[in-house]
This record gives structure tokens, C-alpha cells and sequence, in this order.
């Protein structure tokens, strides 16, 4: 499975923190649960850390949802 790619995030002065992924704004989190977002950020990999909080992560069905009548052809 390759690393999470293209996630950004930016601390406004109000404390909010708004995550972005490829230019889109992806999570906007305030309060305590921006402050845990900072604490993640700071004791693990950056990248995964925003993953993760966005839901924008593979979930390990990727490969059974290729082999799919529907999807096939793409």
C-alpha cells in the first residue's frame, strides 16, 4: 500500500485547524479536537495522521471492488 499523498493543513488564528487534500478542503476540526490533531501531528507521520482524520484512506477492499462485474472495463 503506497503513503498518503497531497494532504496539507493550516492553523488559523482562532485555533481552528483546516486540513486539505489535492487544493479541497477536506476537515475543518476546532476545539479539543484540534488540539489532538496537533499532538498526532507532532508524534507521527504527517501525511497518515491527516489521512486518517479525513477518511480519505484506503480501507483493504480496493483489489475485491477491481474484480467486480460493475467495474469492469475500467
Amino acid at each position: 500500500m503506497s503513503a498518503a499523498s497531497g494532504f496539507g493543513y493550516t492553523q488559523r488564528s482562532d485555533g481552528t485547524i483546516v486540513i486539505v487534500h489535492r487544493g479541497r478542503n477536506a476537515a475543518t476540526l476546532r476545539g479539543g479536537r484540534a488540539a489532538k490533531f496537533l499532538d498526532e501531528i507532532a508524534a507521527g507521520d504527517e501525511q497518515l495522521v491527516m489521512a486518517r482524520w479525513t477518511g480519505a484512506y484506503k480501507f483493504g477492499n480496493e483489489r475485491q471492488a477491481r474484480r467486480h462485474p460493475r467495474n469492469q472495463g475500467r
